[in-house]
């Protein structure tokens, strides 16, 4: 079973997986925004693609995916202190910006790619693998991506999706039983437990944990908040903040790090918490921010700032409600702000099924008094699954 388990490829982790929605290089952020809050994805893929080999020397033209972008992107851009005044005109930048300047996030890779390549590319740092799959793109398709151009999701008649560290852990539960009794093991004694987590105060302004949360998302991981004693009290989780919407800046650069938590907790902002941001907004001064943070008039940036050809169909959503904050990502699994742990003594398979289970890549581990001990990631899942893969070889 080991020999079957190492003769997989990564073309069979991609099985029912969908094509990646893509956006141009070249778009602004209003466009990307736009993709982002009509799209069931958190994540959009954002391609380079260079059409002039086609015209010049009759050569299928190239393109390749060069990052990802999400939610959490846009709202910590308006977050800096030079697109505080206006939000509007910060939204008219080029999509490029938001992408991190580390190499090797995201990695194309051929359908023939062993699972242990793929786990070694990940275990160097990338964060999702890009991967060609059998063209499913039917006529009616076809039509409908000329009518939207901005997030297609065929690239020289090919489509592609992304494997994630979560996919790999998923495909080596279903094998679980080959690991054993390495799988049954306590994460202390595996000696997996991280100390290297990022933590704020639960006191602090939201502003400090800025840094942190743009590092987590890049981490794949989340920022504790704590107490003055080291209580874990909660999380500022990229992947909650990403099924939030980008008034959401507001309430960083105006509470604290323990009101956030509950301000973009998945039922919703409490009344007396966006009272606060408003009052506070005014109270900066930033009166372009607080008219971005009006639901009712923050479509204007983006009706201003896009082209032509998506001002007729954003203005139909505008008017169905799809931006508002009670309606937008439905179709999302949305998270709350609560921590998911375990113990030192939890088992690596316990551990697993907790994060698989939440959709995250990372689970905290405290003690008894709830005091935080450190984290376990995906990461540092794969790196005992990658030497005991390495044995059976």
């Amino acid at each position: 079973m080991a020999v079957t388990l190492l003769a997989h490829v990564v073309s069979d982790l991609c099985l029912g997986k969908p094509a990646l929605r893509a956006l141009s290089v070249t778009a602004s952020i209003a466009d990307a925004l736009f993709v982002l809050k009509n799209s069931e994805d958190s994540f959009i893929s954002v391609w380079d693609c260079d059409h002039s080999k086609v015209h010049e020397s009759g050569a299928t033209s190239f393109c390749r995916c060069v990052g990802k972008i999400c939610m959490v992107d846009v709202i910590c851009y308006l977050c800096k202190e030079e697109n505080l005044l206006s939000p509007s005109d910060a939204l008219k930048a080029s999509v490029s910006v938001l992408l991190p300047r580390i190499p090797g996030l995201v990695m194309h890779v051929e359908p023939s790619c062993s699972l242990l390549e793929a786990i070694d590319l990940i275990l160097e740092g990338a964060q999702n693998l890009i991967v060609p799959i059998k063209n499913r793109l039917s006529t009616r398709r076809k039509q409908l991506q000329k009518l939207s151009p901005s997030s297609p999701t065929s690239h020289n008649s090919r489509e592609f999706c992304w494997l994630t560290q979560e996919d790999i852990i998923r495909f080596i539960l279903s094998s679980i039983g080959l690991f054993s009794p390495i799988s049954t093991r306590s994460i202390d004694d595996l000696g997996i437990i991280s100390s290297n987590i990022i933590a704020v105060d639960y006191d602090s302004p939201a502003t400090m944990a800025l840094e942190a949360i743009s590092q987590s998302l890049i981490d794949q991981t989340s920022v504790a908040v704590v107490d003055t004693d080291g209580i874990l009290i909660g999380e500022i989780s990229p992947l909650t903040l990403a099924c939030c919407d980008e008034t959401t800046a507001a309430a960083i650069i105006t509470l604290s790090s323990g009101d956030l938590m509950a301000y973009i907790d998945c039922g919703g902002p409490p009344e007396d918490l966006v009272r606060v941001v408003k009052d506070r907004l005014k109270e900066k001064g930033l009166e372009g921010m607080l008219q971005q943070f009006n639901v009712d008039s923050n479509l204007l940036p983006y009706l201003t700032a896009s082209s032509s050809s998506d001002e007729e169909s954003m203005t139909k959503v505008a008017r169905s409600g799809k931006f508002s904050r009670s309606m937008s990502y439905s179709a999302r699994m949305v998270r709350r702000a609560e921590a998911i742990v375990c113990h030192t003594k939890s088992s690596l398979v316990a551990v697993m099924i907790q994060a698989v289970a939440h959709r995250v890549n990372y689970v905290w581990v405290i003690e008894e008094d709830c005091s935080l001990v450190g984290i376990v990631t995906f990461n540092d899942m794969l790196k005992v699954f990658r030497e005991r893969l390495e044995s059976m070889a």
